[in-house]
């Protein structure tokens, strides 16, 4: 489990929040039995907080970078208002054809419509506007996406990028993992940039919260 916090209490915290869906039980579990890294998961907590993200800003399109199973584009479909939908990109087969097989099973899966292929050039060929954006894919191209995505954000739009901690690595100055020096540059970009308000949330391995301004 990718956690910075005291053991227990990321439980703790699953135990005082909303409930998921059996459903959305079962993609968890079915993807820790049948997926190689399945800790890429985003999690019931970090799950339930899109969720309510998405309610709380009212968005009606929003866009994800990085569906891997699911979990996070049903999620998000949960909380959206009627007519809203959720477009998500992935470049994974595997992953496509697993969480396509959960959005049938769902009564918000309607709401979501995949787009295969890698994500720079498909933000190429979408033109928004989007309310809302969730950002977890290759972290190389963290910076890429954000730059893509940021003129397609309305005015007010939210940004949200995962593992923007990185475990932690991100503090370390000499570490050599390219994902966290990525991350690392990102984030120092991000904290300078006058087009946005943001902070930085340390829910589970770090959420970077961004509103454009």
């Amino acid at each position: 489990m990718l956690t910075l916090t005291k053991p227990g209490i990321e439980e703790y915290a699953e135990s005082k929040s909303e409930p998921v869906s059996a459903l959305l039980s079962k993609l968890a579990r079915d993807t820790y039995e049948s997926m190689p890294i399945p800790w890429m998961l985003t999690g019931r907590l970090e799950g339930r907080f899109l969720k309510m993200m998405v309610q709380i800003s009212g968005a009606k399109n929003v866009l994800e970078i990085g569906m891997f199973t699911g979990y996070s584009a049903l999620s998000m479909a949960e909380g959206l208002p009627e007519g809203g939908t959720v477009t998500t990109l992935d470049i994974d087969p595997a992953c496509i054809e697993f969480a396509k097989s959960y959005f049938e099973r769902s009564p918000f899966g309607s709401r979501i419509e995949v787009v295969a292929g890698p994500a720079l050039d498909s933000l190429n060929k979408l033109s928004g506007p989007f309310d809302f954006v969730f950002i977890d894919a290759d972290k190389v191209n963290y910076k890429n996406y954000y730059e893509a995505v940021l003129p397609k954000l309305t005015r007010g739009g939210v940004i949200l990028v995962d593992n923007v901690l990185y475990s932690g690595y991100v503090v370390d100055p000499h570490t050599t993992d390219e994902n966290a020096r990525a991350i690392a540059a990102f984030n120092d970009f991000v904290a300078a940039d006058e087009r946005v308000d943001r902070v930085m949330l340390t829910i589970r391995d770090g959420v970077y919260m961004i509103r454009k301004r």
